[in-house]
């Protein structure tokens, strides 16, 4: 495609996310974000009465996935461009959306250093998958260079980071713990998301403040991010039951939103959560585990490290012996207070 500018048309469910593409777009004179969606069946609306000649999708979307809004949108606007940018990694669920006929398919924790580069491509009629998804995951050719990055970044990949778990008789010593593992990531230039109940979170910030960390200058640089269990939990819990996909865009999106804030050389986010003790004192112990496991792919797919909290006063009813070795199974290291 020859022309001066390029109409780009934005969405994802997440704004935090919208924001960093259309500014990373905006980096790119030719590139003109000319609207936002937040759902499927809004972005196909939207696609209809703009035209946009190119769309930036998510997969993971309300009312219609990602990849039904790309079908009816090529239905009647078969010149449109579309990129699939999702942290979905499935070679399943990558060869569907590719074989919508879409141009190309980031993997959302990569778009800082791809998404431009895919966005040219798919502009000038090429395809383009990210380097860290398997060569198995879509049908296409790749070329030595996108081969050699895929089997460079495979090491990283499999590489497996902390992913710690404590059980604590008494808030005290969770806090304690807490306090130190958040505290480090602070003071070292990294960033921290605490997903904690109202008491836990209150009582956090003056201790990190008697540490030595300037919290609040922390929060106003978006390198501490603090949000409550329960609403944290209805983003991806429905009936009783784990959305993954929905868990890892929603925790993958806060990872990429503290991560963009930090200016050191290898920057990391360290993540406290208390989702699986809520989850496992409300007797479902399933979708805990399930989360632990989902936790080890966070770990894998980015640079953090997980620290989870089980407050013994609360789960012990749950807490037998099979579920506590299920649990412990899904760390790299476990301590107990």
């Amino acid at each position: 495609m020859e022309r001066s500018t390029f109409r780009v048309l934005v969405v994802d469910d997440y704004e935090p996310w919208r924001s960093f593409a259309s500014r990373t777009l905006q980096k790119k004179p030719e590139l003109q974000v000319v609207s936002e969606a937040s759902d499927g069946l809004e972005a196909v609306q939207k696609a209809q009465r703009l035209r946009p000649d190119l769309i930036l999708l998510d997969i993971g979307l309300p009312t219609i996935n990602g990849i039904e809004a790309a079908r009816r949108i090529l239905q009647y606007a078969p010149k449109t461009k579309i990129l699939f940018v999702s942290e979905q990694r499935s070679p399943d669920i990558v060869e569907e959306a590719l074989r919508t006929g879409a141009g190309g398919y980031v993997v959302k924790s990569k778009a800082a250093t791809e998404l431009l580069r895919a966005v040219a491509a798919i502009l000038q009629g090429k395809q383009f998958v990210s380097a860290s998804l398997t060569a198995s995951a879509f049908g296409n050719p790749e070329d030595e260079s996108t081969a050699h990055h895929r089997r460079r970044d495979k090491s990283n990949v499999e590489t497996v980071r902390h992913h710690g778990v404590g059980f604590y008789s008494d808030d005290r010593r969770l806090l304690d713990d807490v306090t130190q593992f958040i505290g480090a990531a602070l003071k070292a230039g990294n960033a921290a998301i605490v997903v904690a109940t109202e008491s836990h979170r209150n009582s956090l910030l003056p201790r990190l403040q008697t540490q030595g960390v300037d919290i609040g200058a922390a929060i106003e640089q978006g390198r501490y991010i603090a949000r409550a269990t329960a609403d944290t939990l209805s983003m991806f819990m429905h009936a009783g039951r784990l959305d993954s996909a929905k868990f890892l865009e929603a925790i993958g999106n806060l990872i990429i939103t503290a991560a963009k804030t930090l200016q050191v050389e290898h920057p990391r986010v360290a993540i406290f959560g208390e989702c699986v003790n809520l989850l496992l004192a409300q007797g479902n112990a399933e979708a805990a585990i399930q989360m632990e496991k989902l936790g080890n792919q966070l770990a894998n797919l980015y640079d953090v490290d997980i620290l989870c909290g089980y407050s013994l006063a609360q789960v012990q009813a749950e807490l037998d012996t099979h579920i506590f070795k299920r649990i412990c199974a899904e760390h790299s290291a476990v301590s107990s207070e």
